[in-house]
């Protein structure tokens, strides 16, 4: 488990292209038969994939943590990007197709993932945050997921937005996790831009064609940054940052948040003309 601690916006405003991927960027989590992990100082939210080929893999505790297990003091949200598998808590087996979600909650002892076909193995995104109270287990297809439709193709931005964990439908403590499908020819997401200083966010981009990237925006509205991101890699976006991309082909992305609150519209837009 990887471990990043938070940087200021006066320390990101010195900052060169490589010390910005190291604060920010991830290496691809998908890695065979592995469960990677990065733990970020930002309201302490673990972000992590989880690739089982030939194995099942179970989700241990780390010595960073200070806990017995990993979901002690934490809940966790799964989304399935890949093929089909199944996911265990404390030996209860859930079924998970790609952009099915499920949510584990607090006092969990123990959590595994298999895939059903080791050839076309399941892809589970992990994230993870502290947690004051327990929430039952719960699983959502994503043909159930709330969805709204956004963006037009007149500014390169039609898309689709599924939210998973929120106070609508799988109730947390404090996790918000959901996931953007662009349209063809889209390529723009989260444009207006916007803050939430109450809340960090992770983003992880997956679907990402071959030979593909996307530009990721980050950094004060008045000093933007951007980062090159390829499939399968994530994003640690800092609750005064801006969290916007702008693929060379359109893509898909997990979006997952916590903080101060649990309201997903709470957010302080940026006007376009008023970037730099």
């Amino acid at each position: 488990m990887q471990i990043r601690f938070e940087h200021s916006p006066k320390e990101v405003s010195g900052m060169n292209t490589t010390e910005l991927r190291e604060a920010f960027l991830t290496d691809n989590l998908m890695q065979d038969d592995t469960i990677q992990l990065l733990y970020t100082h930002y309201d302490r939210v673990i972000m992590g994939g989880v690739k089982p080929v030939g194995k099942k893999l179970t989700l241990g505790t780390h010595s960073e943590l200070k806990a017995d297990f990993f979901l002690q003091r934490r809940e966790l949200g799964i989304i399935n990007v890949g093929g089909a598998g199944r996911v265990w808590a404390d030996g209860q087996s859930q079924e998970m197709n790609k952009l099915d979600a499920y949510y584990v909650g607090k006092g969990v002892k123990e959590v595994s993932f298999e895939s059903s076909d080791a050839s076309e193995p399941a892809l589970f995104y992990l994230l993870s945050a502290p947690a004051h109270a327990v929430y039952p287990a719960q699983y959502l297809p994503k043909e159930k997921a709330l969805s709204t439709e956004m963006g037009s193709l007149e500014t390169a931005n039609a898309r689709t937005v599924y939210k998973y964990i929120h106070a609508e439908g799988i109730q947390s403590c404090q996790l918000v996790m959901g996931l953007t499908i662009l349209k063809t020819g889209s390529v723009w997401n989260t444009m207006p831009a916007h803050t939430h200083t109450r809340r960090m966010e992770a983003y992880f981009y997956f679907d990402v064609p071959a030979g593909q990237r996307v530009f990721h925006f980050m950094g004060m509205p008045s000093e933007t940054r951007h980062l090159l991101v390829a499939n399968h890699q994530g994003i640690v976006s800092p609750p005064w940052s801006i969290h916007s991309g702008c693929g060379t082909a359109n893509y898909s992305f997990i979006w997952g948040m916590a903080g101060e609150n649990y309201t997903y519209t709470d957010m302080d837009m940026v006007d376009i003309a008023d970037l730099r």
